[in-house]
């Protein structure tokens, strides 16, 4: 009987004993769940601070550092091979539709142009090739200029007059200033000659003390458009008077706008001049200084715009008989500045010459003042947007325009064109933050121009700086970043 019980209370004891080991046994893998339950909780929360932390860093827009010298050389030089626009010197259309102008003009070949964006108008046969006449001495006021700018000679400087340019030893019908053998005559006072009277005296002159002799001056010339780009513009001497000299009016006035921006003084100092008196004593030989002032010769302008149009202030004439009447022509008011060029030009005789290029140039001149001005936005006013970076290299990069931001504007509202460029409202498409991988130089937003329902121009605003995700938690949180925005932003 004891026997009996011992082994009844040894069975209870072992199952006792299992039941005890089962619950030993499934402890342990509650307890390690529970410790990878807590660690997944505290990661997630973890991650949710960091996610949310920097989220919102990026959606603060935290100001960026100014560009290190390096960085802004690299900004420039990445905006300037993606958008070739930036450097170009060449014509462009508007940025906008327009309807084609109707204009009455008699020239065979036309441009008008925006001097300050370099926006065409109106044109007419603008790439006829035609010999440029006396235009061409604008290019070599141009080359002199930038001589005098560089060092290399000075306005004040005296240039002696070689036998070519002596008046008496150029053909009858050669425009002149009068030069003449032993003649004290300073290089400021030769522009004058060209700009005025159009010397080709002075040309030969002007193009011997630049150029040493005149091959190598208009291999200079030729040097400066090719720098524009210009394919179509050819010299072989310096005054025009060469009908083997080539251009087409759109060239030429790619030419003429760039001249006026580079030395915006030279309208004043020689083209508005309305004439010209040459010799005066002080040019005289020594022996003749006692005749005074009464050998010189008054000549006039050859731009007859000159005190007809409002605001007009040059530009240069050229007539060859293979070329006909040529004229250049600017003028500003309130600020807008206009080029027109017509070419082939009608007329028997300088009268009725001077006629057709007042007419056509007065009819283009006064369309675009009546219908266009110049939006212009200073350097220090240009627009920039400072926007925050999600979890990245960089807490926030700058985004800016990736071209000038200057347009012409047209006359869809308001009585005037610059009544209409106050009613040209900006605005900018541009994320809250941004949630990725940004080179310098990529387009992250636009800066777009409207007048009421029509966009005038739509800029790029591009990201002036790199910014990278640097390691693998940047990377998770990117990742979290993309799937959040899907639902949320």
């Amino acid at each position: 009987m004891e026997d009996f019980v011992s082994q009844k209370m040894n069975v209870k004891k072992q199952k006792e004993n299992s039941a005890n080991k089962k619950k030993v046994s499934l402890k342990k893998p509650l307890a390690l769940l529970f410790t990878l339950f807590f660690f997944i909780v505290v990661f997630c929360l973890v991650v949710a601070i960091l996610f949310f932390t920097s989220l919102k860093a990026a959606l603060n827009q935290t100001n960026a550092t100014p560009l290190t010298v390096e960085q802004s050389e690299k900004l420039e030089s990445t905006l300037n091979e993606a958008f070739p626009k930036r450097t170009s010197k060449l014509l462009t259309d508007l940025p906008y539709p327009v309807k084609p102008a109707n204009l009455d003009i008699a020239s065979g070949s036309a441009i008008l142009v925006d001097v300050e964006t370099g926006s065409v108008l109106f044109e007419k046969n603008a790439d006829m090739k035609i010999p440029p006449a006396s235009m061409t001495k604008i290019v070599e006021m141009y080359v002199v200029l930038e001589a005098v700018e560089n060092g290399k000679v000075s306005l004040d400087d005296e240039v002696p007059l070689p036998k070519e340019s002596w008046a008496v030893n150029l053909p009858s019908d050669a425009s002149i200033m009068f030069l003449a053998e032993g003649q004290h005559v300073t290089l400021r006072e030769l522009l004058l000659g060209l700009a005025v009277a159009s010397g080709n005296d002075a040309s030969i002159a002007v193009a011997n003390f630049v150029g040493n002799n005149m091959e190598d001056f208009v291999a200079k010339m030729n040097e400066s458009v090719k720098r524009l780009g210009l394919t179509q513009t050819h010299f072989v001497e310096s005054s025009g008077y060469s009908e083997q000299n080539i251009t087409t009016a759109r060239e030429f006035a790619t030419f003429a706008r760039e001249y006026i921006r580079r030395f915006p003084f030279a309208l004043s100092e020689f083209h508005a001049q309305k004439e010209l008196r040459y010799p005066l004593e002080k040019n005289l030989p020594d022996n003749r200084k006692s005749k005074g002032d009464s050998e010189a010769v008054i000549q006039y302008n050859t731009n007859k715009l000159l005190g007809l149009l409002d605001g007009c202030d040059g530009l240069k004439t050229g007539f060859i008989y293979e070329s006909g009447y040529n004229i250049s022509v600017t003028a500003e008011r309130n600020g807008t500045r206009f080029l027109s060029v017509t070419m082939k030009g009608p007329g028997s005789g300088s009268v009725q010459g001077n006629k057709w290029r007042i007419h056509d140039n007065t009819e283009m001149l006064e369309f675009a003042f009546a219908n266009f001005a110049d939006y212009k936005v200073s350097p220090s006013e240009e627009h920039s947007f400072s926007v925050g970076v999600f979890a990245s290299s960089q807490k926030a990069v700058r985004l800016v325009p990736a071209w000038q931001e200057n347009f012409t504007v047209p006359r869809l509202q308001g009585s005037s064109a610059q009544e209409a460029v106050q009613k040209v409202t900006v605005r900018a498409e541009i994320p809250r933050f941004i949630s990725e991988d940004v080179l310098c130089g990529q387009a992250c937003g636009y800066l777009v121009f409207q007048m009421g329902e029509t966009i005038l121009q739509k800029i790029p605003l591009v990201s002036d700086r790199d910014s990278r995700i640097q390691n693998k938690t940047q990377k998770l949180l990117h990742k979290i970043c993309n799937v959040y925005l899907k639902g949320n932003l």
